[in-house]
C-alpha cells in the first residue's frame, strides 16, 4: 500500500538490461557516442520534427536550465501557484536563471488559463522599465493536481505568450502519463501547440536516471549547452542515459509503463469515489490521485500500513479546499503498482 511517490519505484527490467549492455566496451565521452546520437534521432522521430536534446541528471536541472535558457537579466517567468518550479526546486530557477523572478497564478484543477496569464502580463508593460521583462510561461504536464492540459488549452496559452514574444516551457516530469491519458501524438501537446522547450522526464516513468531538455525553438532557448556545462550537468558517460532513453522509446515501452501506472491510479480513484470515507479532490487523469478524507480515516489507513502524503495546495479555488475535519492527501501509482496494492488500500479505506 505504498503510494508515496513514483520516485520510490525501481527500474523497468528492460532498462536494467539496456544499462548492462551499454556497460560493455569503450565509447566516446561527453555525448560523442553512438547511443546518444541514436537517442537524439529517436526523439526527433518521436516528436516528428528537428530538435536538440541535452541530457541532465535531475528534473530540477532540466527545469532550471530550460528556464535559464529562455531568460535574460531582469527576466520574469509565469506559472501556476502550485508549480514545482515555484515550490519544490530550492530556488534553482532563480539561481541558474541569474535572478529569474517567478510570478504565480491560482487556477482550478492545477491549471493556469489564457485569461489569467493575460491579467498577470497586464502588470508588465512592453517597456520593461523597473518591472522586468516577461520571458517565459511554464506549464506542468502533468499538473501538480494530477490533471492534464489538453492540446487546445496549451495552444491558447501559447498564443498569449508568443504575443508577448515569450517562450513556452513545459515541465514534463510525468509527460508520459499525460500522453498515455490523452492518447495523442507527443507533437500535438508540444511544439504543434506552441511549446518551445520541454523538460522531458522519464525517471518517474520507470528509468534509473533519464532526464532531458528538448529544445524545439532554438531562438527562444539559446545557449542550453553552455548553461548545462556551467551548472555541472554535462554527463561524461552520456551513453548510459541514452541507453535508457532508447529502451524507453523502443516499441512504446514508455507509454506501456505510464499506462500501467495510470490504470492503477484509475482503479484507486474509482474505489475512492465509491467509498463513504473519502472523496476525490480533482479528476484523476494520470498516475496521481488526490482525495479529501476525514483525518481519522487518514490515521487509520496509516496505521494499517498505507504510505501517502497529506497535501497542501496554494492555488486552489474555494470549492477545491478540504472541508472542516478533512485532510487532502496525495497518492501516486507507479509502473509496478499491483492490483493487490490497490485492493488492500481500498479494503482498509472501507
Amino acid at each position: 500500500m505504498n503510494f508515496a511517490s513514483d520516485n520510490w519505484a525501481g527500474v523497468s527490467p528492460k532498462l536494467a538490461a539496456a544499462l548492462t549492455e551499454a556497460a560493455a566496451g569503450l565509447a566516446p565521452a561527453y555525448g560523442g557516442d553512438d547511443l546518444t546520437a541514436r537517442a537524439t534521432t529517436a526523439l526527433r522521430d518521436l516528436f516528428e520534427t528537428d530538435l536538440e536534446v541535452f541530457f541532465v541528471a535531475t528534473g530540477t536541472a532540466a527545469n532550471a536550465l530550460s528556464l535559464a535558457a529562455t531568460s535574460c537579466p531582469g527576466g520574469i517567468g509565469f506559472c501556476h501557484a502550485d508549480a514545482h518550479i515555484a515550490n519544490d526546486e530550492g530556488g534553482a530557477p532563480a539561481f541558474l536563471g541569474r535572478g529569474l523572478t517567478l510570478i504565480t497564478m491560482p487556477g482550478a484543477n492545477g491549471k493556469i488559463t489564457p485569461d489569467a496569464l493575460s491579467a498577470s502580463l497586464s502588470h508588465y508593460p512592453q517597456d520593461p522599465g523597473q518591472r522586468g521583462t516577461p520571458r517565459v510561461v511554464s506549464l506542468s504536464q502533468v499538473t501538480e493536481a494530477g490533471t492534464v492540459y489538453t492540446p487546445e488549452e496549451i495552444a491558447e496559452i501559447g498564443y498569449v505568450a508568443h504575443g508577448r514574444r515569450m517562450a513556452v516551457h513545459m515541465d514534463g516530469a510525468r509527460f508520459a502519463n499525460a500522453v498515455a491519458h490523452l492518447d495523442v501524438r507527443p507533437a500535438k501537446i508540444t511544439w504543434e501547440a506552441g511549446v518551445d522547450i520541454l523538460s522531458l522526464g522519464l525517471t518517474k516513468t520507470g528509468a534509473w536516471c533519464c532526464e532531458a531538455i528538448v529544445v524545439f525553438d532554438e531562438a527562444k532557448a539559446a545557449h542550453v549547452a553552455a548553461h548545462r556545462k556551467q551548472a555541472g550537468h554535462l554527463f561524461s558517460k552520456s551513453r548510459f542515459v541514452a541507453a535508457q532513453m532508447l529502451a524507453m522509446l523502443d516499441d512504446g515501452h514508455w507509454l506501456e509503463l505510464a499506462g500501467a501506472a495510470n490504470a492503477a491510479a484509475a482503479r484507486l480513484a474509482a474505489g475512492i469515489e465509491a467509498s463513504q470515507n473519502a472523496r476525490l479532490a480533482w479528476p484523476c487523469q494520470s498516475n496521481e490521485v488526490f482525495a479529501h478524507m476525514q483525518t481519522e480515516t487518514l490515521k487509520r489507513l496509516q496505521e494499517a500500513g498505507a504510505t501517502l502524503y497529506p497535501w497542501t495546495a496554494r492555488g486552489t479555488t474555494v470549492d477545491e479546499v478540504p472541508k472542516e475535519g478533512e485532510t487532502r492527501v496525495r497518492m501516486i501509482a507507479n509502473f509496478a503498482t499491483t492490483d493487490a496494492d490497490v485492493d488492500a488500500f481500498l479494503s482498509a479505506l472501507g
